[in-house]
């Protein structure tokens, strides 16, 4: 943006910056749409854009959708909410129209978020959502974390206060506000009657709204609908592999997510551990991937443990390997040196033993590089899954990176909100706390 000196003193210095508000074009307010208009009336555009308008532009309006997100969200005057950005459009007869697009980088106003990382939280409980709420761009929601850490949990869900699914979900929308997108994942990827899946879908909009709502369909790999009840029952273990499954159970989660997005849902494409799946799954065109990091790290660690064990560890690794699906139900005489084979070679491809993945975080990198060079420039990395002390501190790391400079406002970091907590305190912290409230405490006994 342009500035002009000027001068403060006899010898000059300082400086003012020129803005140039729609308010100031000669073009004429759509006199039904005045209120609506006025909202996006103090927006600056530079100065070449700012001329390029005042020539052309013979009335400001707003688009239908701006009136309905306003109207939704209960906007207060003169404001735009948070999560849209404003767009304008200069139409053939002189109407510059606003809209507002669903874009969870932007506040309130036309103002960017303060970091490019947009802040994420991994529950369905309002109680410990509300304290972070203000901070949030996303949440996440799925089975288990909506059900078993919440619903069904007593020390949660105080007086069993919530019911259902619904009764949260629309309490979270209620706190979060509009700048905040929800991912809810369906009940049963695995339905047949995809009308069903729509009718679920279409209770979720209702509820979060079009704009806030994104819907969360997971890879299923070699899990399908007749094999599905193997999960549920017995050892509750897979008999197929992982490695081979048919092409119609591999891609079941990448159709439905087209069918989805054919209907205009946005897609949370989730369970992605391994880069491998990235690739394959950007084609699915998804509002967002994901890269979970936790559990693929402590299996990496333990993996690691038992090649250095060697041989006399060979039974133990193959119940682990079991245990952790690498080997599909009943492989229980897996050959022992094929089971160390499979340890080396995860071991390998995740970069444990150099930079890239020594930290764990070999399938963010790599993602980051793919979203890169995709023509998906819309879609973000949910780098979720993360416990300990050093999981959040590898991260944020990683983002002060150069190399990822240029994506890092395409990343949402999500946790659990007590473990996003633990992070903005130091030891020293209380040290000075001590110091300060002593030293009130002290002038006030003198008063």
């Amino acid at each position: 943006m342009p500035s002009t000196t000027v001068n403060y003193s006899l010898d000059g210095g300082g400086s003012a910056i020129v803005k140039f508000p729609l308010r100031g074009l000669k073009a004429t307010p759509v006199s039904a749409q005045a209120s609506y208009v006025e909202r996006i009336a103090g927006l600056s555009v530079c100065k070449d854009t700012f001329t390029l308008l005042d020539d052309r532009a013979k009335y400001i309006g707003v688009s239908p959708r701006f009136i309905a997100v306003v109207d939704t969200f209960q906007t207060p005057a003169g404001h735009t909410p948070a999560g849209f950005r404003v767009e304008l459009a200069l139409q053939n007869d002189g109407l510059l129209e606003a809209d507002l697009v669903r874009d969870i980088s932007w506040d309130t106003d036309g103002m960017k978020r303060p970091t490019g990382l947009i802040f994420s939280a991994d529950s369905a409980n309002p109680y410990e959502v509300e304290p972070i709420a203000g901070l949030l761009g996303n949440l996440t929601c799925n089975p288990g974390i909506v059900y078993d850490q919440f619903i069904n949990n007593p020390k949660a869900n105080v007086g069993n206060k919530f019911k259902n699914r619904d009764e949260v979900m629309a309490e979270l929308g209620r706190i979060l506000g509009s700048g905040c997108d929800i991912s809810v994942e369906i009940n049963n990827p695995f339905e047949s009657d995809f009308n069903k899946i729509l009718e679920e879908c279409a209770m979720f909009r209702e509820l979060l709204t079009p704009y806030r709502l994104v819907v969360k369909v997971p890879h299923t790999g070699p899990v399908n609908p007749n094999n599905v009840t193997e999960l549920l029952t017995g050892d509750k273990r897979l008999s197929a592999s992982y490695k081979t499954p048919t092409t119609v159970d591999a891609l079941r989660g990448h159709n439905l997510a087209l069918r989805l997005r054919e209907h205009g849902y946005r897609i949370n494409f989730t369970l992605m551990f391994e880069p491998h799946q990235t690739a394959l799954a950007l084609q699915a065109k998804p509002a967002f991937v994901n890269a979970f990091i936790r559990h693929r790290a402590k299996q990496s660690e333990a993996l690691v443990d038992f090649l250095e064990q060697g041989q006399s560890a060979g039974t133990e690794l193959r119940e682990f390997l079991l245990a952790n699906d690498y080997l599909p139900s009943g492989d229980t005489e897996h050959d022992i040196s094929d089971c160390f084979q499979i340890a080396q070679d995860a071991v390998m491809y995740r970069h444990w033993n150099d930079p890239f993945g020594a930290d764990g975080l070999d399938s963010v990198r790599h993602t980051l590089r793919l979203l890169r060079q995709a023509n998906l420039p819309d879609t973000r990395l949910i780098i979720c899954s993360m416990e300990g002390d050093y999981n959040y501190q590898s991260i944020d790391n990683l983002l002060s990176d150069p190399e990822y400079a240029d994506v890092v406002e395409r990343i949402v970091l999500t946790a659990e909100p007590s473990y996003l907590a633990r992070f903005t305190s130091s030891n020293q912290v209380i040290s000075y706390q001590r110091r300060f409230m002593n030293a009130v405490a002290n002038d006030a006994k003198k008063a």
